[in-house]
């Protein structure tokens, strides 16, 4: 069966290789991001594979234009079946060293970008008796990362807001769910991976921490199999709260649930070779 599924962050990455699978399926492909160089990209795509879509150059904290961008869409087609909510930036780093200009950045696109425009569909959803929502999140969402502490706030508030509306909507019969991935061979962290300069005392802690992500990308999940995955759960008779894709994020999850915080960190230090 068709269905109107509405992305943002389709210009690249796993939202691009996501929509690409929707569009194979028979799906229409609903979506924004503010790369319209990429927006444009996809369109030509969505032409060659021969699927409807209905694609903007738009930014996620562009509060008025992703409301107009709500009324067009629910114009145009009626009712959407499901929302992914995929923009996002990511940051690397020692917390003490930290821009925090940036982290509101991040804290705007990746959280508050998620409520934008889940709230922007429910009362569509609410009203139709249907829907989904989906919040793109990472396994950082549970399992607090060193040099990742923008991203893992980040996460911890996605995962907090989608648990706690969940119980307010699913009387409505609108599914809600997050996907929590480990490592995705895409250019989202490009360019964040740096080594602080000398005199820093997280140096030699991160060098190392960097030397360990290298060698664990070797054997990451590539976009086009991680968006296979994550479109089974997307169109899947039933929507589970927790969403895993990749065997990483299921072995680290399996440790924070099971062991005590101690222990759980011990072992992530110890994996990640940055003990002091």
């Amino acid at each position: 069966m068709n269905q109107k599924v509405v992305i943002t962050g389709p210009a690249r990455g796993i939202g691009y290789e996501v929509a690409k699978v929707l569009a194979r399926s028979g799906d229409t492909v609903i979506g924004f991001d503010r790369d319209g160089k990429g927006i444009e990209r996809l369109k030509k795509e969505m032409d060659r594979i021969g699927a409807p879509h209905f694609l903007s150059c738009l930014d996620i904290t562009d509060v008025k234009g992703v409301k107009k961008f709500r009324d067009a869409v629910l114009k145009e087609f009626g009712t959407v079946d499901a929302v992914i909510s995929n923009a996002a930036v990511a940051s690397f780093g020692a917390f003490e060293e930290a821009d925090l200009d940036g982290m509101l950045e991040s804290l705007t696109i990746n959280v508050l970008g998620t409520a934008r425009i889940f709230q922007a569909f429910i009362p569509a959803m609410r009203r139709r008796g249907d829907g989904r929502l989906i919040a793109m999140s990472s396994f950082t969402g549970i399992v607090p990362f060193p040099f990742e502490s923008i991203d893992t706030a980040c996460n911890f508030a996605i995962e907090g807001l989608v648990r706690a509306f969940r119980c307010e909507v699913e009387p409505f019969g609108i599914e809600v769910g997050l996907i929590e991935p480990s490592i995705v061979l895409t250019d989202l962290t490009a360019g964040i991976h740096t080594v602080p300069p000398a005199g820093s005392p997280y140096r030699e802690r991160i060098q190392r921490f960097l030397a360990k992500d290298r060698e664990m990308k070797k054997d990451a999940m590539v976009p086009t199999l991680a968006a296979q995955k994550i479109v089974k759960i997307i169109k899947g008779k039933k929507l589970k709260l927790h969403n895993r894709i990749d065997f990483t994020s299921a072995l680290f999850l399996s440790i924070d649930k099971f062991l005590p915080a101690g222990l759980r960190d011990a072992i992530l230090l110890n994996q990640m070779n940055i003990k002091p």
